[in-house]
């Protein structure tokens, strides 16, 4: 992810309202691309597993016709690699219409069809981790008006920006925001691949519904276990500083596979 030199200052010092919207009061569960499908958008030679409106449409059916919807499973997440590779001539984000050719409002709605919610993805800086188009300090506003037009309902945002939550609490349609700053800084416990910083839970409280604590898991109940015990480490080490953390296990289907992300 390619942030902006003065991200991280303002991320501490940008003082806003608690987010109060109602949201996330138990933890959301359904359904996320990454960890099974990531960035593949091959839908030429793999129509089935590339990034497109095809597949969300198909777990959508999945989880209201097979019964994940009735036990809680009601989001379909879209992760990195939606979207087209220039914003549109106005400046606001646009579906790639290859494999998004009927939008992402019309793909809203087909859920909201359904009884389910749709989530999507975003990038606080120049580009998304896969180099697609990011949000930069400019265009907070524009992405946030622009995702509730489409009638989005969640919106991951790799690391976190207190007036990302201000915008989207200004659009007057209500959506969730996680965000992924403890990830970035080194999460609980610490990870060898980051380096331990102190992360500001009580701010993050206030901006987010939910957060991410480590790296992408794998499709693997190893990895799985792995994180789990790490959280449970981390529970028995330091019982009070986990008081603030939402839910563990966040998104949790995946086909057939187990999709954890650990907020």
């Amino acid at each position: 992810m390619k942030l902006l030199p003065v991200i991280f200052l303002l991320a501490l010092t940008s003082a806003i309202s608690a987010l109060d919207n109602g949201l996330m009061r138990t933890p959301p569960m359904g359904w996320m691309s990454w960890e099974r499908f990531r960035c593949n958008i091959d839908c030429e030679n793999d129509s089935k597993n590339c990034i497109s409106e095809n597949i969300f449409r198909d777990m959508a059916d999945r989880l209201a016709e097979d019964g994940w919807k009735e036990m809680g499973y009601d989001h379909v997440m879209i992760d990195d690699c939606w979207s087209s590779m220039l914003r549109d001539k106005v400046g606001r984000l646009q579906p790639d219409l290859q494999r998004f050719p009927g939008g992402i409002a019309k793909l809203a709605r087909y859920l909201h069809d359904r009884g389910l919610k749709l989530g999507i993805y975003g990038d606080l800086g120049t580009h998304t981790c896969e180099g697609y188009p990011g949000t930069t300090l400019d265009k907070i506003d524009t992405d946030a008006q622009t995702f509730a037009s489409w009638g989005v309902d969640f919106l991951k945002l790799d690391a976190c920006y207190p007036l990302m939550s201000k915008a989207l609490n200004a659009t007057g349609r209500t959506i969730g925001y996680s965000c992924s700053w403890p990830a970035y800084r080194g999460g609980l416990p610490p990870s060898e691949c980051f380096i331990m910083l102190p992360v500001n839970y009580t701010l993050l409280g206030e901006i987010c519904n939910l957060w991410r604590n480590y790296d992408d898991i794998q499709d693997s109940w190893d990895k799985t276990l792995q994180t789990v015990c790490d959280w449970q480490g981390a529970f028995t080490a330091r019982p009070r500083s986990l008081h603030k953390i939402h839910c563990l296990l966040s998104f949790s289907l995946s086909a057939c596979h187990s999709q954890e992300e650990s907020y």
